[in-house]
């Protein structure tokens, strides 16, 4: 009976030993400053400033998403500090911007056959107004539909290739910063990586830090890593995840993260679970690397408010006007 009891008593002895141990482990590797991916990050605010506005897809709320239009307003009208926008390629081999593999939903009526970006031309599809289904959210109506060319082609409604957002802003706005999607994979990806480094390098060299790019595809970001380490990289899908639980479980110094951007949404559901992911603990881990903290697609008032009491850098919404008037509100 003695001999139960001794063992029982070094078994709970033994057992309060490890949980020490952990506890320490856990307390110690958390006090352990991670190392920074970067010293100088514009996407990180300034200490105590308010997010920035990332204009999600140049704000599609009030205009044409993805047009000069959209993207000019976003600049000049709302004041925003981040264009955020998607690239694809087209047949001929330039780059230009669009959420979708398509131009149907914005550009052409319902029932089209389908205008796929990478089978046409720049030509082709330089001839359709991306404006088109823009609904207007007052009136319901349409009103760039009845426009000419000429007037297209002076708006703003024409698809928009790469170098011509940066071209649109180089010379008044050198703080502007750009959040640029690469859509394509495997070959198509590379070349567009390559065409992103080239544009910018030799024509717009002050925006060398200023544009974040990102992917989810996992060949095109190490080929980023690999052939363009001076671009600056987004997080991956699998990268923000690896940070995320790391943080959870408390082992965020093993997370061997190189990006500059943690771009997330304020939650995610995995098999029905819902995962929080607005924890100031994510911002100030992310801060403690050089790390900036963005968070998708918000459009909603109370919502920004949130996040602003967050301390998050930025936030993207689809309604810049929105969030500019909620940011006025606290300064």
């Amino acid at each position: 009976m003695k001999k139960a009891e001794g063992k029982k008593r070094h078994g709970f002895a033994v057992f309060i030993v490890v949980i020490a141990v952990l506890a320490v482990f856990f307390a110690v590797i958390n006090l352990i400053p991670p190392s920074r991916v970067t010293e100088s990050n514009p996407f990180v605010k300034e200490e105590g400033a308010l997010p920035m506005i990332a204009a999600h897809r140049g704000g599609g709320v009030s205009n044409p998403e993805n047009t000069l239009m959209a993207f000019r307003a976003a600049v000049n009208d709302f004041r925003i500090q981040i264009c955020e926008t998607d690239l694809w390629m087209t047949r001929d081999g330039h780059l230009v911007y669009s959420h979708d593999s398509s131009i149907n939903r914005m550009a052409c009526p319902e029932g089209s056959e389908k205008l796929t970006i990478a089978e046409h031309t720049l030509a082709e599809l330089k001839a359709y107004n991306m404006g088109y289904n823009f609904k207007d959210p007052d009136t319901g109506a349409y009103p760039y539909r009845s426009l000419t060319e000429a007037q297209q082609q002076e708006k703003g409604l024409k698809i928009l290739e790469f170098h011509e957002l940066l071209e649109e802003f180089y010379a008044a706005k050198k703080d502007l910063l750009f959040i640029i999607e690469i859509k394509d994979g495997g070959e198509t990806g590379y070349k567009a990586a390559d065409i992103i480094d080239k544009t910018i390098t030799e024509r717009f060299p002050d925006y060398k830090n200023n544009i974040v790019i990102g992917t989810f595809h996992p060949e095109i970001e190490k080929y980023l890593k690999a052939q363009h380490p001076g671009l600056m990289r987004g997080a991956s899908t699998s990268g923000a995840a690896k940070f995320v639980i790391t943080q959870m479980l408390g082992v965020n110094l093993f997370a061997n993260v190189d990006f500059t951007c943690l771009q997330i949404p304020m939650s995610y559901n995995i098999k029905g679970i819902k995962l929080d992911l607005t924890s100031r603990s994510y911002i100030e881990r992310a801060h403690k690397r050089g790390i900036a903290v963005q968070y998708w697609t918000i459009n909603d008032a109370d919502d920004m408010r949130f996040l602003i009491e967050r301390g998050v850098d930025a936030i993207m919404t689809d309604d810049p006007k929105l969030l500019k008037k909620v940011l006025e509100e606290y300064r």
